[in-house]
């Protein structure tokens, strides 16, 4: 039996993102997205599904399908809402979202121009940000690691973008998420000569590994790596295939104290999809999506 999924599709930096407005239980997120992510369907690099909120002060609660966090589907999530509101030219909107990957309430600010929106998303503080240098494909590789509570970033300083590098990153990713158990596992390629970063993001229970053409999350961790490296205040236009997003933190004794994202969003698309879920893959994807969002 075919189920009818309405949703809206948003652009925020070519990061093509989903959001589910019916609502299912918690069980089929993965295989909904699943479905709906494929190249016979809507199409798009990422689902996140809308609710109701449970915290007190937030306006609407944006659950991703791998339990992850992500900023792009944030920015995604208040420009809709702001859409939803009736948002004017040039006016400007104060949202605030509860989302999964975080217990943080998340601070949006959306305005409108013509027909985008610019949306400015208050991030989570990583835990902690530190380099390391690891054996890797018989290389010494030097890199920095930005902890969350549910999930990690690599970034990576190399010279280009080349397919050596790009394919170490998707071999690290792949072991990292069979070795380490996150939902997550993002390798940020930055070039510092241009100021540029080539995002690989890894959903290990989604079996999802995706080239970005904009990450959000990717460019708030890049920004606390420099302002870590820095040891001070940086305000950084991070270049991507998609576009550019801008980044604004700041580091105190080599613990971030801010972290705020800009970027421009469109909404393409809006209307019902129509999905099979079979039996089997409702049942196998229950047990993962427990493990996942624990």
């Amino acid at each position: 039996m075919k189920q009818e999924i309405d949703f809206v599709k948003v652009n925020p930096t070519q990061n093509m993102t989903i959001l589910v407005k019916t609502i299912h239980p918690m069980e089929e997120y993965i295989p909904i997205a699943s479905r709906l992510m494929s190249y016979d369907s809507v199409y798009a690099e990422q689902v996140g599904f809308i609710n109701k909120p449970n915290k007190k002060g937030a306006d609407a609660s944006l659950q991703m399908a791998g339990g992850e966090f992500c900023g792009n589907a944030c920015m995604a999530m208040a420009a809709y809402l702001a859409v939803e509101s009736g948002l004017q030219p040039n006016a400007t909107m104060e949202i605030t979202l509860e989302s999964s990957g975080t217990e943080r309430l998340v601070a949006c600010r959306v305005n409108k121009v013509n027909e985008k929106y610019g949306c400015q998303v208050t991030m989570p503080l990583p835990n902690k940000v530190e380099q390391k240098s690891v054996m890797y494909d018989g290389e010494d590789l030097s890199m920095a690691i930005v902890r969350y509570d549910n999930f990690f970033h690599i970034v990576i300083e190399v010279e280009s973008f080349s397919p050596v590098w790009r394919s170490r990153a998707e071999g690290l990713a792949r072991l990292l998420g069979l070795t380490l158990g996150s939902n997550l596992i993002g390798i940020l390629l930055f070039e510092p000569k241009s100021n540029a970063m080539a995002p690989l993001i890894y959903l290990p229970e989604l079996d999802s590994m995706v080239w970005e053409k904009g990450c959000g999350s990717g460019t708030a961790s890049l920004g606390a790596y420099l302002s870590w490296k820095n040891n001070g205040a940086i305000t950084s236009q991070v270049a991507q295939p998609g576009g550019t997003i801008l980044v604004k933190a700041d580091c105190s004794e080599q613990e971030i104290t801010s972290l705020v994202i800009e970027g421009v969003v469109s909404i393409v698309a809006q209307g019902k999809a129509f999905i099979e879920l079979e039996g089997s893959e409702r049942s196998a994807n229950s047990h993962q999506t427990s493990a996942v969002l624990g």
